[in-house]
C-alpha cells in the first residue's frame, strides 16, 4: 500500500529504481508509478529481485516491461537459472560470471565470486553446469543480436531501462547494480522557472528549491513540522537567508536536517539534488518555493494526483468541530489526504479522497492521537475524479447534462471536480458537454 506522497516523491526524483518481483512480474502500483515517471520523462533503472525464488523466465518479464509499460529494456546482466537452480548472473559488460552460492533461499550466503571465463569455455561447465551453460550461450547470443543496444541519451529521457537481475534479501547482485546506477544516473536536472520559463541552471550561485512533502508530528515531544525541500540550484547554509515566493516574505533557515528512518543529523550545508528539513511554523504548502539572491525563482506546482478511493468523514463530537476542521485542513496541507466538499456546503461533513486504503486508518489514528477528534467514516461508491480545467467564466458547472450519480465538488483551493461512479460516467459527460475540458491532475505543471 502506498499514498500520494509516493507520487509526490518522484517529483523531486532526478532517476527512479523499479524494483520487480521475478515471479509476478509487472503489478497494479508499478503502472501507476511508472505513469508519473513517463510523465517527467526521467531515467528508469530496472532491477528484477527474487532470483533466489523461482521466477518466471527472464525474457518474458522483459517483454512484459516493454508491452505493459511500454519502455524497451537493456539487460546490463543476465540470470544463469532461478530458485534452488540459481547460480548468478553474467555481467554483459565484462563479460563475467557472478556466481550466486547457497542452496536455496534458506542457504543461500551473501558472499559472492566473480569468475573471470569465457562463454564456451569448459571451466563454466564446471562453474554453473552444462546445461545451465548452454542456455546462457543461447541467452545472450539472442541479447547480442536481436537485443535492443545500451543508447545512453534513450536512458535519459526515460526510453530504455537498463535492467539487472539480483536478490535483495540476500544482497546478491546489488553492489553491482548501484555502482552502475551511480555511473548511469544523470546529474541533477534543471528545473523551469515559471516567472521566465526558462530553465534554473543547477550550478547557479543562488539557492532554490521547492517543498515536495510536508509530515507533521514526527516528533511527537515536540509536536514539530517539517518541510522538505528538493534543492534546485546553488548552496543551502545553516543560518542563511531565503526568500518564500508564495508567502512573499522573507525567512531565516535557522536549521536544516537530513532523516533516514527514525535517525536525524543536522545538515549544515547542502547541494542541488539534496533533500533538506526545514522547520515549518505552519508558513508552507506543498509546492512552495524558496529561495535566495536578487532574482527571485518559482517552480511550478507539484500536480495534485487523483485519488482511487473516497468517503465522506464526519466528527463523533459535534462539540469539537474546531478541532476537526483544523485537523482536515492541517492534514490536507501535508498532502496525506484531500479533502473535497460538495459545491456551496461546509466543512461539517467532508469528502476524502486518498489513493491507498491505508490512509484511511492513518487518518482516523492521527485526528484522534494529534487533535482528540474521533470520526465516522462512509465509504463512497466514487472510483474516478476529473479536474474541470474550464475557465470559471466560460462554463456553467451546475447546468452540466451528468448522470445522476456524478457529484460536483470543490477542493481546498476552490478548484471545481467531477466524481463518477465508472469511467463510463466519465464518457458520457465528455460526450454530453463538448466544451467540458477535464484532467486526471490537478495543477499539472510537468
Amino acid at each position: 500500500d502506498f499514498s500520494e506522497d509516493t507520487y509526490r516523491t518522484l517529483m523531486a526524483a532526478d532517476a527512479a529504481v523499479m524494483v520487480i518481483d521475478g515471479a509476478k512480474g509487472v503489478e497494479a502500483q508499478t503502472k501507476k508509478l511508472f505513469k508519473v515517471c513517463t510523465l517527467r520523462h526521467i531515467p528508469i533503472f530496472t532491477f528484477v529481485n527474487k532470483l533466489d525464488h523461482e521466477a518466471r523466465d527472464p525474457f518474458e518479464l522483459m517483454e512484459e516491461i516493454e508491452n505493459v509499460l511500454g519502455i524497451n529494456t537493456y539487460p546490463m546482466n543476465w540470470p544463469i537459472g532461478s530458485g534452488r537452480n540459481f547460480r548468478g548472473v553474467f555481467d554483459r559488460q565484462t563479460r563475467r560470471v557472478i556466481a550466486f552460492e547457497g542452496d536455496g533461499h534458506a542457504n543461500a550466503t551473501k558472499k559472492v565470486a566473480e569468475v573471470e571465463a569465457e562463454l564456451g569455455d569448459s571451466s563454466m561447465d564446471e562453474l554453473i553446469g552444462e546445461e545451465n551453460h548452454k542456455n546462457l550461450m543461447d541467452d545472450i547470443e539472442l541479447l547480442d543480436g536481436a537485443g535492443d543496444e545500451l543508447d545512453l541519451d534513450a536512458v535519459a529521457c526515460g526510453k530504455l531501462s537498463p535492467a539487472f537481475f539480483g536478490s535483495a534479501l540476500t544482497n546478491f547482485g546489488v553492489e553491482p547494480f548501484l555502482k552502475e546506477f551511480l555511473r548511469l544516473a544523470p546529474t541533477p536536472r534543471a528545473y523551469t522557472d515559471t516567472l521566465t520559463s526558462e530553465p534554473v541552471d543547477p550550478c547557479r550561485d543562488d539557492f532554490s528549491g521547492f517543498v515536495f512533502k510536508i509530515q507533521a508530528n514526527m516528533d511527537k515531544n515536540h509536536r514539530d513540522r517539517i518541510a522538505f525541500v528538493r534543492i534546485c540550484s546553488g548552496k543551502f547554509e545553516r543560518g542563511m537567508d531565503a526568500f518564500h515566493v508564495q508567502g512573499n516574505r522573507k525567512l531565516k533557515l535557522a536549521t536544516g536536517t537530513s532523516m533516514m528512518a527514525d535517525d536525524r543529523a543536522i545538515v549544515d550545508e547542502a547541494y542541488a539534488g539534496d533533500i533538506v528539513g526545514l522547520f515549518d511554523p505552519g508558513i508552507f504548502s506543498v509546492g512552495d518555493t524558496v529561495c535566495s539572491g536578487k532574482r527571485h525563482v518559482q517552480y511550478p506546482q507539484i500536480p495534485t494526483f487523483a485519488p482511487e478511493m473516497f468517503a465522506r468523514i464526519t466528527q463523533v463530537d459535534t462539540l469539537k468541530r474546531k478541532q476537526f476542521v483544523k485537523g482536515m485542513e492541517e492534514l490536507a496541507q501535508e498532502g496525506a489526504i484531500q479533502i473535497f466538499r460538495e459545491l456551496g456546503a461546509g466543512m461539517e461533513s467532508v469528502i476524502v479522497g486518498v489513493v491507498g486504503v491505508l490512509q484511511f486508518e492513518v487518518l482516523e489514528r492521527r485526528l484522534k492521537a494529534e487533535y482528540r477528534v474521533e470520526v465516522r467514516r462512509q465509504p463512497l461508491p466514487y472510483t474516478d475524479i476529473r479536474w474541470i480545467q474550464n475557465d470559471p467564466d466560460t462554463i456553467d458547472i451546475p447546468g452540466l447534462s451528468l448522470t445522476r450519480d456524478t457529484l460536483r465538488v470543490e477542493d481546498m483551493r476552490g478548484g471545481k471536480l467531477l466524481l463518477f461512479t465508472s469511467p463510463w460516467n466519465v464518457d458520457w459527460a465528455t460526450d454530453h458537454n463538448p466544451d467540458l475540458i477535464l484532467s486526471e491532475f490537478g495543477n499539472v505543471a510537468f
